[in-house]
């Protein structure tokens, strides 16, 4: 898995989560719009990563997680996030509701709302967190 293939799966998971609540399947297509963000920071991390060097091991086993916080911290995207967040009142809250996915989500049932929601934190054309991450990946 590198860079290219990250970036490639984080576009097609979220165009997956459109086709999901199209066909109605919230639960779904919630799953899937956070793992689109899961994958850009990852992207964002692999950035990082030169060809040449050999990772620190504790750098690599810590990038095994599915956490979206944590992830935002080892791609060094905190404190951009927060100087957004400070100029941009709708991306704070659209990065409140993108921080509430989990892996745990493919295991719950979530409601149209929070599917369109969450959908919508993510794909937002100019305040979105997709759009914002693309920008450091």
């Amino acid at each position: 898995m590198n860079r290219d293939e990250l970036q490639r799966l984080s576009e097609d998971r979220i165009e997956d989560a459109k086709a999901l609540l199209a066909a109605e399947r919230w639960s779904a297509a919630f799953y899937m719009s956070g793992y689109s963000i899961e994958c850009a920071l990852k992207a964002c991390v692999a950035k990082q990563i030169k060809q040449y060097d050999f990772p620190d091991k504790a750098f690599l086993s810590d990038l095994y997680i599915h956490d979206l916080s944590k992830l935002l911290k080892k791609a060094g995207l905190e404190k951009e996030r927060q100087a957004k967040e400070v100029g941009s009142p709708s991306f704070k809250n659209f990065w409140k509701v993108v921080s509430s996915w989990s892996e745990q989500s493919r295991y719950e049932s979530r409601s149209e709302a929070e599917a369109r929601d969450l959908l919508l934190a993510i794909g937002h054309d100019e305040e979105g967190v997709l759009s914002w991450v693309k920008q450091h990946w």
